[in-house]
């Protein structure tokens, strides 16, 4: 595990359970959803704090993927689900490159041979880089994630996170979208829709009981979690590359995820059939891309 820690914020980093943060706490209290110790010593990357998405966020239909003419099969890593899902990088274990008080940097090699074709064709390197400031007035992690095409062949690819915030009686949300896309019963999306005035929390208020699964575009802006009872907030910034929302609100749960990301639940495959505006990028053997998301925590007045 690495801890870096300012002020009053300490994060812990566990390279080796999927590149994951295991907590986020700023003057005792939780920022992100902290990782219960059964979690921690099962190395439950689903049960921890944020992992990162790499090299796609959500889901490719039934485990195919469409690029350049080729299907390529993809391995189910996500129980019984019909869809391949989040990536390689979630399920790996990642590698310390260098690490102070208030940083640290972790990578992960994919090779894409053998065993691990499956999990994605393509080799490929990605890193993240973590940095923690806090003074008075509140505090900071900034997370930067990079990838590099390390083969001979191009291929599509997206980047996000997936972070987990509590979500205590009260909890309020507040982000922006124009549109929405209604799912089917596997969580694919099958239609873009104008946000109904149920999901719309252009202005911040309570969650209540609202469930969601969905993908929200485009949203660039800043989002913000407040829980007024504890006085507290922290705001999710993320860069414009990052301008899909995904918002996970489990019915009867006492936590959220809201996860930037690149593009759009099955991208690639969508833009191998023509569909504009997937978020679907390509990434040129040698050329490397990233994005950068900030998690501000600050007090809030009831």
């Amino acid at each position: 595990m690495i801890v870096l820690a300012a002020a009053e914020a300490i994060v812990e980093i566990v390279p080796d359970v999927g590149g994951a943060i295991a907590s986020f706490r700023w003057r005792g209290r939780d920022i992100l959803r902290p990782t219960p110790p059964d979690a921690r010593a099962a190395r439950d990357v689903r049960r921890h704090a944020c992992y990162p998405l790499v090299p796609y966020s959500n889901r490719i239909a039934n485990a195919t993927l469409r690029h350049d003419g080729r299907n390529h099969a993809l391995a189910r890593n996500f129980g019984d689900s019909p869809h391949a899902i989040h990536g390689v990088g979630w399920q790996r274990a990642w590698t310390p490159i260098d690490a102070t008080s208030t940083g640290a940097r972790i990578a992960l090699d994919h090779d894409a041979s053998g065993d691990h074709a499956p999990a994605w064709p393509w080799p490929f390197r990605a890193t993240q880089t973590f940095a923690l400031r806090a003074d008075a007035h509140g505090a900071t992690l900034g997370v930067r994630l990079a990838i590099e095409n390390t083969g001979a062949e191009a291929f599509p690819f997206g980047l996000g996170w997936h972070p987990f915030f509590p979500k205590p009686g009260g909890t309020t949300l507040a982000f922006d979208a124009a549109w929405v896309w209604n799912n089917d019963g596997t969580q694919i999306p099958v239609e873009r829709v104008a946000v109904p005035r149920d999901w719309q929390f252009a202005a911040a208020r309570p969650l209540g009981d609202v469930a969601l699964d969905h993908v929200f575009e485009p949203s660039t802006g800043m989002a913000t979690i407040a829980w007024p009872d504890a006085r507290l907030a922290v705001s999710i910034d993320a860069d414009s590359a990052l301008d899909r929302r995904i918002v996970y609100v489990p019915a009867g749960r006492d936590f959220l995820a809201f996860e930037p990301a690149t593009h759009m639940t099955d991208a690639f495959n969508r833009a191998a059939r023509g569909q504009p505006d997937t978020g679907t990028r390509r990434l040129p053997p040698g050329a490397a891309f990233s994005c950068t998301m900030q998690l501000h925590a600050i007090e809030r007045q009831r």
